[in-house]
């Protein structure tokens, strides 16, 4: 009694909040938890064993792999003209805008035309006088014929008078020429886009003496749609393509029609339009050791630029029952590359490959693996913690790429678990 009534008396000086009733009451029901799981596991014996860990895998299915190469290149106009005087005079008129787009035969400038006016009238002029002494001396020809036969004539005027008139016609040829040639010189004072295409900057303004003598240039204009792509390629890889084509271990891409070339901007991205080949110079530049390439691209909304640096992913050939496996799954060493394939039973065995190249974040294998094989992407350290059979999960990509930013996830688990601890603080609170 004594031992109670202490008890009792205990608890009377000290009494118990409900908040520490609600912590012991939380004590109590977790003890009861975990005994009660320990009474399970101590039964369960082999049923409850940890299932499988799950492995990312890939499954294996050859095809065909272009082999693509990135080489830098610069950008050109498919045609430039430069717009020259070709008549002396004064500038009296501009006739477009700078940088826009003009056609063909458009008015561009007007030259003062006034002398090269006068000098047609001059023609002309002569012309009309030398179809006149024409009409005389055809004329006295033409009476002169039946004198002659009848012998009022002498057979000399007769002979003079078709010299003359021969003499005449000449005149009049060289007159029209005259004509032709005054009409070409006014032409040239009216100053026409050669082709279509974007013209740049003015180079003289209203009121500037333009020559035709020194040709003095006006403006400039370029075709960019189509543009080609000059693009640079070192001689030791396009033997290295020859001797692999010619071995039988590569085809050549594109063998109905020209290789595509994809344009990738100085920014990383790669452009929407697809160019195509057009033709691989035979000659090495002995400076560089290069071989010069061309490509055609199209241009319809005028983003690229003539002069501009990029580089050209081009495709040459290809590899015929390739797998395209990613460069994780593979283990390269002095002894060979090799990957861990998972059998039917959930089994993982090792397997020699070969590779051929990389594309892109993938490497090439041509040997060593079948198809609807599957090898594994990523759980190498499940296996390294002893792990016998693995269950195989097909893996996912972008899933992957997204466990590439563990700060970003860290982030975002952390404020998901930041409102648990909130909402639990503001309930005791």
């Amino acid at each position: 009694m004594k031992t109670i009534m202490t008890s009792d008396t205990h608890f009377a000086r000290f009494p118990s909040s409900p908040r520490r009733l609600a912590a012991a009451g939380a004590l109590i029901a977790l003890a009861a938890t975990l005994a009660a799981c320990g009474d399970k596991g101590a039964g369960a014996g082999p049923a409850g064993a940890m299932p499988p860990p799950e492995v990312a895998v890939v499954t294996v299915q050859p095809g065909t792999v272009h082999l693509s190469t990135e080489l830098p290149g610069r950008l050109e106009a498919t045609r430039v003209a430069q717009v020259r005087a070709r008549a002396t005079g004064i500038l009296l008129k501009r006739a477009f805008t700078e940088g826009g787009d003009v056609k063909a035969g458009q008015t561009l400038y007007q030259i003062d035309a006034a002398p090269y006016d006068a000098a047609l009238q001059t023609a002309q002029a002569q012309l009309a006088q030398a179809q006149a002494q024409l009409a005389q001396a055809s004329a006295t020809a033409t009476r002169y014929k039946p004198l002659v036969a009848a012998r009022a004539v002498s057979q000399q005027d007769y002979d003079a008078a078709v010299a003359a008139e021969k003499a005449a016609q000449a005149q009049v040829a060289a007159g029209q020429a005259a004509v032709r040639t005054a009409r070409i010189n006014l032409g040239y004072a009216t100053v026409t886009a050669p082709i279509s295409g974007r013209i740049g900057r003015s180079l003289v303004t209203e009121g500037a003496l333009v020559s035709a003598q020194d040709a003095t240039q006006l403006a400039t204009i370029q075709q960019i749609n189509p543009l080609y792509l000059n693009i640079t390629q070192p001689a030791a890889q396009v033997l290295q393509l020859r001797e692999a084509l010619q071995a039988g271990q590569l085809e050549r891409a594109g063998k109905s029609e020209a290789a595509r070339v994809q344009v990738l901007l100085e920014n990383g991205q790669t452009y929407g339009e697809t160019g195509r080949l057009l033709f691989t110079d035979l000659t090495v530049d002995p400076a560089t050791g290069q071989v010069n390439l061309r490509a055609e691209v199209p241009n319809p909304r005028g983003l690229l630029l003539p002069g501009m640096y990029v580089r050209a992913r081009l495709q040459q050939a290809e590899v015929g029952n390739a797998i395209l496996l990613p460069q994780q799954a593979v283990t390269r060493g002095s002894a060979g590359d090799s990957v861990m394939v998972v059998d039917a039973e959930g089994k993982v065995t090792p397997r020699q490959i070969q590779i051929r190249g990389a594309k892109g974040d993938a490497w090439i294998v041509t040997d060593g693996l079948k198809t609807g094989e599957q090898v594994m992407v990523e759980g190498a350290m499940k296996l390294m913690m002893g792990a016998k059979v693995v269950k195989p999960v097909p893996w996912q990509q972008n899933k992957a790429a997204a466990s590439s930013h563990p700060a970003q996830e860290a982030s975002k688990s952390g404020a998901a678990e930041a409102t648990p601890a909130a909402s639990t603080a503001s309930a005791s609170r």
